[in-house]
């Protein structure tokens, strides 16, 4: 299944999650069905001590799939294996209109740049990405060649998404 993808990237405490998390509630609004796909670089642990699953994962399973009426999640311990790809976990989401991809910094998906002036300088990610095609940013950027949104402007920047994907014509 081929999924269309548009990823949101940015140094640390650039402002993200907030953008992915804001464009998802417009896109939603839309009417859209989109999915997320979130990169960690730190161990995470979505589950709890204690809980039946926590249990189940460290009595050593491979996979622990917890399913109620609401939701549904599988965990995967990697147990030495490879991390694997983002096409590989794309491959396992459901179909949808589109996947906004958060982190993967070197992936090849088109992008836009988050941002924030209170965030530690870095030298901008566009500079060394051709795939990042817009900036969102809370402060000016002279000189920048590539197009450049408020970060706050979330309508205008999901109709930037939705036409570089292909959602509208």
């Amino acid at each position: 299944m081929k999924h269309r993808v548009f990823g949101i990237t940015g140094w640390k405490n650039s402002g993200k999650t907030t953008l992915t998390e804001r464009l998802v509630a417009e896109l939603v609004g839309r009417g859209w069905k989109v999915s997320t796909v979130k990169h960690a670089h730190h161990g995470f642990d979505i589950d709890k001590e204690g809980t039946d699953s926590y249990r189940h994962r460290a009595a050593g399973a491979g996979e622990v799939a917890i399913v109620s009426g609401l939701r549904w999640a599988l965990m995967h311990e990697l147990a030495g294996e490879e991390e694997p790809s983002l096409d590989d976990i794309l491959e396992r989401l459901a179909e949808c209109d589109l996947v906004l991809v958060e982190g993967y910094k070197r992936e090849s998906q088109l992008k836009i740049e988050a941002r924030r002036r209170s965030a530690r300088e870095h030298t901008p990610l566009s500079i060394n990405d051709p795939n990042i095609v817009a900036i969102a940013a809370d402060h000016p950027q002279p000189g920048e060649t590539l197009p450049v949104f408020g970060i706050d402007d979330i309508p205008a920047i999901a109709s930037f998404i939705e036409k570089v994907t292909g959602l509208k014509p």
